[in-house]
């Protein structure tokens, strides 16, 4: 089936060419007569571009308004919402929603939070500084700062 269409095209094909194109006459023609068959059939084909590209423009101009429109469409109408599935509960879910009990954990929230014990930070006593500038003053007081370092 598939070679048959493909023989039918192919024969439609030739017979648009044989009706649209003649065949051309090249055998006794001089140097001349070929010069301008060829410069005929060039503007002939520079007349076909033009067309196909004038179409092809056509084309864009009206795909890009098309797409415009589409868009104002599209805004006008707004966003469009998603269709919600319906989710069936019992009668205990629905009664369990409305209840105060959903409120009463909202409420011990806090209660039920672990508590975290900190850890004591070590602090330094304050002490008057000039006894201690007295204290580590000279050799024996670097000599203090020595053993307590190790």
């Amino acid at each position: 089936m598939l070679v048959a269409e493909l023989e039918e095209k192919k024969h439609e094909k030739e017979s648009a060419l044989s009706e649209r194109v003649p065949p051309l006459k090249l055998s006794g023609l001089s140097v001349q007569e070929l010069q301008e068959l060829c410069k005929d059939l060039h503007r002939k084909t520079d007349v076909v571009d033009e067309a196909r590209y004038d179409m092809e423009m056509k084309i864009e101009k009206n795909d890009k308004e098309i797409q415009a429109l589409t868009q104002k469409i599209n805004e006008m109408k707004g966003a469009k919402r998603p269709n919600l599935k319906k989710v069936k509960k019992s009668a205990e879910a629905m009664l369990g929603a409305f209840s105060d009990s959903s409120k009463l954990m909202k409420s011990d929230f806090k209660a039920n939070l672990k508590t975290v014990k900190k850890e004591d930070e070590k602090k330094e006593e304050v002490t008057d500084w000039r006894k201690n500038v007295e204290a580590m003053s000279g050799m024996e007081g670097r000599k203090k700062l020595f053993d307590a370092g190790q």
